[in-house]
């Protein structure tokens, strides 16, 4: 065989780099640009199914293969520009800042666990909330707490290590079944959290959705209220139900009060609006000084719960970073454009207006995991959805809540659920099956939207 001339190989490459590049230039396909999404939801609940267990399939995994697989789909660059694009997003800093809680929380709940603040606060929880109430006032009491710190990431930290104490206890009673599992006592004050959340006046998305609406934050709450209430009332009695299931009341064993004082403090100090990193250190530095002083705690074993904490973090760290990865590439790719210009191409009147801000911000916080950043995200397309239908601004920004709310209490890889999971020891889809209040309040949001309620909004 001869030998092909040099100018002839040059000649071929050239033709093979043009049509790549011609390739490279054409936009990527929306769907396929937001199918890295439905890789990672195809791989983790597949392979859950098929194995019958959702705890047996790290979610970390499913991330992976589906971070790979957004990389390898992402043209018009370089290996190492996709892998740089997808390290900005895994080092975004709304994603470290949420590692950061990760950490000081992880640390928190290991050393308030090993001075006995846990088990202090649960057997006050017992005391005032018995038998048939339990339940219900544990959702009333994630409900007032988020609504007044305005974070249910906060709430979360402060009351799911009780909630899991709670489920400990009523389990050594001899109570069984699954409203007395960790799971679901768990969801509760998940679920609680996110009805503050929605409403708190300091919330970030209370406050994304407002300046993006153009109205103020006590008409927002109003409106918000009037659709959100109804669930919450709905749920409430449903747990007054459950809890009437429960046959046997756990005993109160003795209270110290001093060991209450890193949950109180972390709930007074998040009232008073204090940043959550700063409540989480102040906290941690109580906890030692308390387990110093009673002497269950020594400088070695402070240590090593804090660095049992830490490590117990270490899958939920791994996952935040790989999901703003993947969702980066994602955006980067135009997926979250496909999805804005998809849902306002055919808008017909006001019922269809409403329903395409709530699609719009919902496909945006399954895009970003992060409610208030799908409400920045969408916020001025809804604006001019608004008024170019006529809207009322104040049922917008409560519609923009509402749902970004909604998609973000339901996915397994956002903040809220994977913190509950981590502080629990229950898996984040195992939660999501008893999460009653975001769906119910979905429910609620949606007949607000077709019935056209509340009538002096619509």
């Amino acid at each position: 065989m001869g030998i092909i001339p040099n100018r002839y190989i040059n000649e071929l490459f050239k033709g093979v780099k043009k049509k790549w590049a011609s390739y490279e230039a054409k936009p990527m396909n929306g769907w396929l640009a937001l199918s890295p999404l439905l890789i990672f939801l195809c791989v983790y609940l597949v392979s859950s199914i098929v194995v019958g267990d959702f705890y047996a399939i790290p979610i970390s995994a499913a991330f992976l293969i589906a971070s790979i697989y957004a990389i390898i789909i992402c043209r018009g660059k370089t290996l190492e520009e996709r892998i740089a694009i997808f390290s900005d997003g895994a080092g975004n800093k709304n994603v470290l800042l949420m590692i950061w809680i990760f950490v000081l929380a992880g640390a928190f709940a290991a050393t308030a666990k090993e001075i006995g603040a846990i088990d202090a606060t649960v057997n006050l929880a017992l005391r005032i909330l018995p038998g048939k109430l339990l339940y219900a006032g544990l959702f009333l009491a994630a409900c007032f707490i988020s609504m007044s710190i305005g974070t249910s990431v906060g709430t979360i930290v402060a009351l799911v290590p009780v909630a899991a104490g709670i489920a400990e206890e009523l389990a050594l009673t001899g109570a069984s079944g699954a409203f007395v599992s960790t799971p679901f006592i768990t969801a509760i004050i998940v679920g609680g959290a996110f009805f503050g959340d929605n409403l708190s006046f300091i919330s970030d998305t209370t406050i994304a959705a407002t300046r993006t609406q153009g109205c103020s934050m006590a008409d927002k709450f109003k409106a918000n209220f009037r659709i959100v209430a109804p669930a919450a009332l709905v749920v409430t009695i449903l747990y007054v139900i459950l809890g009437s299931s429960i046959s046997v009341t756990p005993d109160a064993g003795a209270i110290d009060l001093v060991l209450l004082i890193p949950y109180v403090l972390v709930i007074v100090l998040a009232l008073a609006g204090v940043n959550v990193t700063a409540v989480l250190t102040i906290g941690l530095f109580v906890n030692a000084l308390i387990g110093f002083f009673n002497g269950s705690l020594g400088w070695a074993s402070f240590l090593t719960a804090v660095g049992s904490g830490i490590s117990g973090m270490g899958d939920l760290i791994i996952v935040t970073m790989l999901a703003g990865g993947m969702l980066e590439l994602i955006r980067v790719n135009g997926g979250l454009d496909f999805i804005v210009n998809g849902m306002t191409r055919k808008i017909n009147g006001k019922r269809g207006a409403e329903l395409s801000i709530a699609g719009l911000v919902s496909l945006a916080n399954l895009c970003t995991a992060n409610n208030t950043i799908a409400i920045i995200t969408t916020g001025g397309i809804a604006k001019d959805i608004t008024r170019r239908f006529g809207l009322d601004p104040r049922k917008s920004a409560s519609i923009l809540d509402t749902f970004s709310c909604l998609i973000q209490g339901i996915i397994p890889y956002g903040a809220q659920l994977l913190m509950a999971a981590g502080l629990s020891g229950a898996s984040s889809i195992s939660i999501i099956g008893y999460l009653y209040y975001p769906f119910i309040m979905g429910f609620f949001a949606l007949c607000a939207i077709l019935l056209r309620l509340p009538r002096k909004y619509s």
